[in-house]
């Protein structure tokens, strides 16, 4: 594992655990070059996926990005970090179990809403927001009216 700080290539593997949820192994490592701590997180990857954009462009997926765009759309919210990690390592899990290499992220969209909507409601409308291209405050209203209407009928 090449160093973060200072590029070398030869890192020291100090202490490995399981995360809480046993989804990753944690890594304590330690550079000899230039003496920095850093930990890594090792996780099972069963098959290599890609996302098909709308305009017809493949990327890889990251993981990542996933969890970057999730806690922007849980910042400031009384959610537990274990929460989360538990429902991205679901979302991962639920788009490996596709039988799929490219998956629409449109399908990856939904899934991510379907996951935050179970999670936090407000998370849900921020993510619904960027996902579903809100121009005006009037695509807010009409989201959060059929939310509600959703609601009253359950």
């Amino acid at each position: 594992m090449r160093c973060p700080f200072c590029s070398n290539e030869d890192t020291q593997v100090k202490d490995s655990r399981p995360t809480e949820d046993r989804s990753a192994i944690r890594r304590r490592r330690f550079c000899a070059s230039c003496g920095a701590r850093f930990t890594t997180f090792e996780r099972v990857q069963l098959r290599e996926l890609t996302i098909l954009k709308k305009n017809n462009r493949r990327t890889i997926f990251d993981r990542d990005k996933l969890e970057r765009s999730i806690n922007i759309a849980l910042r400031k919210r009384p959610v537990e970090p274990e929460r989360v990690e538990r429902m991205i390592n679901g979302i991962v899990r639920q788009l490996e179990s596709l039988g799929e290499s490219e998956i629409p992220s449109e399908t990856v969209g939904k899934i991510v809403m379907d996951a935050l909507s179970n999670l936090d409601q407000v998370a849900y409308v921020r993510f619904a927001s960027v996902y579903k291209n809100f121009r005006e405050a009037a695509d807010f209203e009409a989201f959060v009216g059929k939310l509600s209407d959703s609601e009253d009928n359950q």
